[in-house]
């Protein structure tokens, strides 16, 4: 028998809006994870489809196919004259899918890092060479916020990401600062949580003074190979969470 969310008797269901890029798949994670966490029971009824559509942000073609995404994997049916209701599952039904997911996203995550690992020591080596003097002093002036707001016990993740733009700035490349861009957009979540580990905040303002003494010195060579060291002790960090 389908039972209609029963909003008096338990809390209101709470979802994020969906940043760009990874509608559909985040919008059935979430979803998936208020089955497990026993927030959606089976039988529930999920709201509207335009209610949803606006809790998470996302237009309407993308939470189908996020609901069509859950029926395949057994969480949720559609049910004449009932809309969408959760299923009666087994912990395989859950667990496997779950896991499948994170596994997905390490792969990504990884991949991600490894493009940047091609990338981003040619262009600190290019900056190396092409920096004015104003964007050496903005680098300088970013990592000198930086600094202040670790002494503080303050998040520092706008300096981190304005450093490393600085650096593709100074590059003048337009269009591999794009290709950059997405990317630290598509790795911001797993940058978050890797700046929340306990001496990480630290070992990357390290990082980047060691980067900026070599494009002060306008020494390409050293430029990337600070990038490189830079750039392995993120990912050991972020895999090791991953």
């Amino acid at each position: 028998m389908t039972r209609p969310l029963a909003i008096s008797k338990k809390p209101p269901l709470v979802f994020r809006a969906v940043r760009k890029g990874r509608r559909y798949e985040e919008v059935a994670e979430q979803i998936q994870r208020l089955v497990a966490d026993g927030a959606l029971q089976p039988g529930d009824r999920l709201p509207p489809e335009r209610d949803l559509a606006r809790q998470f942000g996302v237009g309407r073609s993308s939470l189908r196919d996020a609901i069509r995404t859950l029926e395949l994997m057994g969480v949720v049916e559609s049910r004449h004259g009932h809309g969408t209701v959760v299923r009666d599952l087994d912990t395989d039904a859950l667990v496997i899918p779950l896991a499948n997911a994170l596994g997905r996203k390490r792969q990504m995550v990884a991949e991600l890092l490894e493009v940047r690992r091609m990338i981003e020591p040619a262009l600190a080596g290019r900056a190396a060479r092409n920096a004015t003097p104003e964007e050496i002093a903005r680098m300088e002036e970013i990592l000198k916020r930086q600094r202040a707001k670790i002494e503080r016990g303050e998040p520092s993740m706008e300096e981190d990401s304005q450093f490393h733009a600085s650096i593709l700035h100074a590059a003048r490349n337009s269009v591999v600062l794009r290709v950059v861009d997405i990317l630290m957009d598509l790795l911001r979540e797993s940058r978050e949580r890797s700046l929340q580990v306990p001496g990480r905040v630290e070992r990357s303002y390290a990082g980047h003074q060691r980067i900026l003494r070599a494009i002060k010195r306008r020494d390409s060579a050293g430029a990337e190979a600070a990038v490189r060291r830079h750039l392995q002790e993120i990912e050991a960090i972020v895999m090791q969470q991953l």
